[in-house]
């Protein structure tokens, strides 16, 4: 099924980015809270199953993974968090989480935000036409990537308000409730969202049984074999 980016999760999100953080050697516990704290090796990222865990939303729509950073392993401040909701496409979390760890510090940026742009333009999506520095479409004009004024809720290591940050959304009909969304504070590395756009806007099919309703027009379908 193609795009990804409008194929959902199948309603397995929490176990689908598992599996792939399992076999990446991340380890696992339950919080105090009861939810599922996933920590890489060596403990500079966590990703957090948060979903029925409290009324975060984003888009109207409940925040399933809460991921987070710190500078070295005995820091108790985080650097910088992302928040993806039910709906986003598992490989593309999943590969932004892998990004994470493979960093040697994930805390710091190097690159600016054009990058992000960049990796999906180079998967055929295109700048806003009236805002080309800091938005880009895909083809369908389905879902969308900003640099904005971040919502108040999410929380950076930099506490100076008003900050922009990454936000990506899909909306397969105009004026429908979101498909998805996912917000990256302001701190977070550019080659680090860039990984989860490339990932998000890859052509590769994606194996899904139960696509969603509000995006059956703008799906192709392979059988898989």
């Amino acid at each position: 099924m193609r795009p990804r980016h409008l194929a959902g999760d199948d309603d397995e999100l929490a176990d689908r980015v598992a599996e792939g953080l399992m076999e990446a050697g991340w380890s696992t516990w339950t919080t105090a809270r009861s939810t599922l704290l996933y920590l890489s090796p060596r403990g500079l990222a966590g990703a957090e199953w948060v979903r029925g865990s409290h009324d975060f939303l984003l888009g109207d729509l409940q925040v399933a993974w809460y991921v987070s950073a710190r500078p070295h392993p005995a820091s108790a401040a985080m650097e910088w968090t992302a928040c993806f909701t039910t709906g986003t496409p598992p490989e593309a979390i999943a590969d932004f989480l892998l990004a994470t760890e493979a960093r040697t510090d994930p805390a710091v940026n190097y690159d600016d935000y054009s990058r992000v742009l960049d990796a999906l333009c180079a998967q055929g999506w295109a700048r806003d036409i009236d805002t080309p520095d800091t938005r880009a479409w895909d083809p369908g004009m389905s879902a969308g990537f900003a640099w904005a004024e971040l919502p108040e809720m999410i929380r950076d290591g930099d506490p100076r308000p008003g900050l922009s940050g990454w936000q990506a959304w899909a909306e397969p009909v105009i004026g429908d409730p979101y498909q998805w969304t996912a917000v990256f504070s302001a701190s977070v590395p550019h080659d680090l969202v860039s990984a989860f756009a490339a990932s998000l806007a890859a052509p590769t099919p994606v194996l899904r049984r139960n696509p969603p309703e509000s995006a059956a027009d703008r799906l192709s379908v392979t059988p898989a074999t």
